[in-house]
């Protein structure tokens, strides 16, 4: 029987945590390469929690995950816990538990500024980006079958073909598209089009079968909530 994550952390005073490397604001790194973001944060929160629980110091260790590897290293137990910026879903939720929603957002388009493009209706025939092994990807295919999809790896990767001309829009939650913008050298030559056609909400993924640690994860949650820190974070990472 796989040793529960609690008693492992105790053993080891080691949280090992899986992030996004260019997933702004949630979870990035910065000019500095340091881990940013309102996930990285959330974290923190875990680490602290745990703390305090344990009676003993904890070390928060991030490695970055992709949407191709993220559900993989939490179900064969490399990660404790990921958080990034990643939806739950009835399927993925087979495979992995999922701590409360902590986010809620959905598909969009990231078009530069005159391109015509509004609606999803309007890639039709055009060459569209998404990452790979994302809710944003199967939206795409399952609403614009006509659309010539191009996935990437990453956000970033995706965002630079858009910016190179190599793709007309880039497809993923309207909140990450807002922070790929806001990064961008010229944020006013981007824009955020068209609805909501996925619906995104965020959670942390757990282990499998462990109800104590997902408990504890979402009690840290609760508390955040309880004491007003979780809106001061949100207002940090989303005021503007």
């Amino acid at each position: 029987l796989a040793e529960a994550v609690l008693e492992k952390i105790r053993r080891t005073g080691l949280l090992t945590a899986g992030t996004r490397a260019t997933s702004i604001p949630f979870a990035f790194i910065n000019e500095k390469n340091e881990w940013m973001g309102f996930s990285i944060d959330l974290l923190e929160a875990i680490r602290a929690h745990l703390e305090k629980k344990l009676g003993k110091p904890i070390k928060l260790e991030k490695k970055e995950v992709d949407p191709a590897t993220r559900i993989r290293l939490v179900a064969n137990r490399t990660i404790d816990v990921e958080c990034g910026s990643t939806t739950y879903t009835r399927s993925r939720d087979e495979t992995v538990d999922f701590s409360i929603n902590f986010f809620f957002t959905g598909s969009q388009l990231l078009v530069k500024k005159g391109s015509g493009i509004k609606t999803l209706a309007d890639v039709a025939g055009k060459r569209v980006g998404a990452a790979q092994g994302t809710t944003n990807e199967k939206a795409v295919r399952a609403q614009a079958p006509r659309a010539d999809l191009v996935t990437f790896q990453d956000h970033g990767a995706g965002f630079l073909a858009l910016e190179q001309g190599k793709i007309v829009a880039y497809v993923t939650d309207g909140i990450l598209l807002a922070g790929l913008a806001a990064k961008a050298k010229n944020p006013k030559d981007y824009e955020v089009v068209g609805d909501f056609f996925s619906k995104d909400p965020y959670s942390c993924m757990l282990p499998e079968n462990d109800s104590k640690w997902r408990d504890f994860v979402n009690h840290t949650f609760m508390e955040l909530i309880d004491s007003g820190k979780f809106f001061e974070l949100y207002d940090k990472w989303f005021g503007e």
